[in-house]
């Protein structure tokens, strides 16, 4: 099993991940490429002191980008939405 800071690269924050979070309790990260599920559950649970319900993940297409007359690609990257117990929460905006 990788470590911890080897599979959680970052979370992932966008309105409809805000939404899904105030609603539903789930967090998104931005995993490691080779991370299972099982592996995922194990790092957000130590790192963030949580219990976890559910993991979903997905696999992310990189897509083609154009400037100008060059032409390039971004990475293929996976995405994990974590289903929090209930009464746990993350808090990525915290003051300190």
């Amino acid at each position: 099993m990788k470590e911890k800071r080897n599979i959680i690269i970052r979370p992932l924050i966008t309105e409809k991940m805000s939404t899904l979070q105030e609603d539903e309790n789930k967090v998104a990260f931005v995993v490691d490429w080779e991370a299972n599920k099982i592996e995922v559950r194990k790092a957000v649970e130590k790192k963030f002191n949580v219990k976890v319900d559910k993991v979903t993940t997905m696999c992310m297409k990189g897509k083609l980008k154009k400037m100008g007359r060059y032409q390039g690609k971004r990475s293929h990257w996976k995405k994990a939405i974590v289903t929090l117990s209930e009464g746990f929460n993350i808090d990525f905006f915290e003051g300190r």
